[in-house]
């Protein structure tokens, strides 16, 4: 009888503790955690951050904004002349994001193991290759850019180019190597050139993938556009340096402003599309 209490939850059946860590993985948590706690507070204490700064930081902000940045001149935004930059800014952004997206293509194929043409050669340099445009931040590729060819689009085009390729060939690469085999290895077995298997093999299990990826660069771009042109590269950016420099802040608090709002429609157009997208799957 006893047992059969025990066994139905009665008074002989031994109460279950859950845990979700046991010795010794509680142990290494612990650790870890403790370790993680003392790095923070050794590079607190390296680089002298002054915490008792950062706790009044947001009422000095706030003085600061109310003195200088406020209210923001939005008349001078309304110009024309700013309405031509802003049209640049999303031009500069597009033709990177674009031209980023078809140099994706070929670096995503060669840079997948699953597809590579050479796992020995071409993947590793494929790899290279896309590390190497996202290790470079999109303003350093800026600086870069007009350092050689000068003021103007084309270095804002061109680093925004390398920014997206980089950016979406990991992506890219990502979803061809998780692609079904089967389809593609069927097609080779019947003497279907490389040109075939991307386009009717591999493209239609990822093209839903890769106009989401598209998608989500061109918003990135947008972004990145806006600050390029601080460096010499055309555009918003551009006209906000200018200000900066020239101690304009009501002006460059409406231009921040304006910067705000064209990044939230361009979410809100890049959130449609994506639902438009996942409705194709």
């Amino acid at each position: 009888m006893s047992n059969r209490m025990a066994a139905f939850g009665g008074p002989g059946k031994k109460k279950l503790e859950w845990r979700r860590f046991r010795y010794p993985e509680s142990l290494v948590s612990y650790a870890g955690w403790l370790i993680a706690f003392t790095v923070v507070v050794f590079s607190i204490e390296y680089l002298n951050i002054p915490l008792d700064r950062i706790l009044g930081m947001l009422g000095r902000m706030g003085d600061i904004l109310a003195d200088r940045y406020y209210p923001p001149d939005i008349e001078y935004i309304m110009d024309m002349d700013y309405f031509g930059y802003v049209v640049e800014t999303i031009q500069m952004a597009y033709l990177g994001a674009l031209f980023g997206l078809i140099i994706t293509i070929p670096i995503a194929w060669f840079a997948s193991f699953n597809m590579t043409p050479s796992r020995r050669f071409v993947y590793p340099v494929a790899r290279l290759f896309g590390m190497s445009c996202r290790a470079v931040h999109e303003t350093i590729w800026a600086i870069l850019f007009v350092s050689i060819l000068g003021f103007g689009m084309l270095p804002g085009v061109l680093a925004l180019t390398l920014f997206s390729a980089g950016f979406a060939a990991k992506l890219f690469a990502e979803e061809i190597e998780r692609i079904d085999m089967g389809p593609v290895e069927a097609m080779r077995s019947t003497g279907a050139n490389l040109f075939q298997i991307m386009l009717f093999g591999v493209w239609p299990q990822v093209r839903v993938a890769f106009t989401g990826i598209a998608i989500y660069t061109w918003d990135v771009a947008f972004r990145a556009a806006t600050v390029v042109g601080f460096f010499g590269a055309g555009g918003m950016g551009w006209y906000l340096k200018r200000n900066v420099l020239q101690i304009e802040t009501e002006r460059v608090a409406a231009i921040i402003l304006s910067i705000i709002v064209l990044v939230i429609i361009s979410e809100a157009l890049s959130a449609w599309a994506r639902r438009a997208v996942m409705k194709m799957k």
